[in-house]
């Protein structure tokens, strides 16, 4: 796994203008499933409008840039497909078979992709190229959802959405070797992320309507702090000050100081919407945001919280990937960098 760039940052490599050589020729873009109409709206975000619109699989769930950033997938989770796109010139390749794709992340050293199977309940370890099964891994649990990865690479902590749980897999022994139920009745875990620092993590909950804090290398039970209804997705600002967070059930944006771990501010979209998953432009200027049950996509003004557009897009927009972005890496996901 590469090191970090600053052990007290994970984020130092996703400032504002470091693009890798690999990507910094790329066209700018905002690549957004449309889980269902069966395609993906690409959007240029200096015109704020759909450039094309390109038919995928089945029911696709997120956009995720691969570990070397040359390829964006798109998890078509029913069509049991990964759908590949090439950055660079736009170009959709052969679609993949790969079972239940809900969603995607890719193991710190590069080696592996990890599929989170959702309804088969499992986490298949693939080859991170060829996308061949190394591993499958029986969760037990629910709606295997989201994950991030401690800072050495060692563990990773992922949510399970239908049973209200966290496991705790060893990346190297691709095994699990912790789980816990979430202290609330009915609890639907969602986004995982993992502080600047290493030593926090966060896990969003659409029922709890807020975060679940929690130390990673422990384990331990976690605190609850509330930050709006239906909280669901979590972004790193481009100086690693602050949190961007989703609340779909109120149309709010809370924004979290990773200092203080408090909500500083909230912005409400005006006229209401369903604020989904998403990411920051490379600029660190803008947070973009899909907007799930309004089929649209939301461009936000970081400074002031000001809703710079609001773009139609296909039927239940999820898992938008902005990019490119900056970072050495991938770890999945809409864009995890590091």
């Amino acid at each position: 796994m590469p090191p970090p760039l600053d052990p007290h940052d994970l984020y130092a490599a996703d400032r504002p203008g470091m693009l890798s050589r690999t990507v910094k020729d790329y066209p700018s873009r905002v690549y957004v499933p449309n889980t269902l109409s069966d395609t993906v709206s690409v959007i240029d975000p200096k015109k704020f409008k759909v450039i094309r619109t390109i038919q995928v699989g089945h029911q696709p769930q997120h956009v995720v840039p691969s570990w070397d950033l040359k390829t964006l997938w798109v998890n078509n989770d029913l069509g049991n497909s990964l759908t590949p796109i090439n950055p660079a010139n736009g170009r959709v390749g052969r679609p993949v078979a790969v079972h239940d794709p809900y969603n995607l992340y890719f193991t710190p050293d590069g080696k592996y992709a990890v599929v989170m199977a959702s309804k088969d309940r499992e986490l298949v370890f693939r080859d991170a190229h060829s996308m061949k099964v190394v591993k499958s891994v029986p969760t037990n649990c629910y709606g295997v959802n989201h994950t991030d990865f401690s800072p050495d690479g060692r563990y990773f902590i992922v949510s399970c959405e239908f049973s209200g749980e966290l496991l705790k897999v060893d990346t190297a022994r691709k095994k699990v070797v912790a789980k816990q139920r979430l202290p609330i009745a009915g609890a639907m875990p969602q986004d995982v992320k993992i502080s600047p620092n290493g030593k926090t993590w966060y896990i969003a909950d659409m029922v709890a309507n807020g975060l679940w804090v929690l130390n990673g290398d422990t384990f331990g039970k976690p605190r609850l702090l509330p930050t709006g209804k239906g909280t669901h997705g979590l972004y790193v600002s481009r100086d690693s000050r602050s949190m961007y967070v989703s609340n779909r059930g109120e149309g709010t944006i809370s924004v979290l100081s990773f200092k203080t771990g408090k909500v500083t501010r909230k912005w409400r979209l005006p006229g209401g919407g369903s604020p989904d998953m998403g990411g920051v432009s490379d600029d660190g200027k803008v947070l973009w945001l899909s907007g799930r049950y309004n089929a649209e996509v939301y461009a936000i003004d970081t400074h002031s919280g000001r809703l710079r557009a609001r773009i139609p897009v296909g039927g239940g927009p999820h898992g938008l990937a902005v990019y490119p972005q900056p970072g050495r890496y991938s770890l999945g996901h809409t864009g995890i960098f590091r």
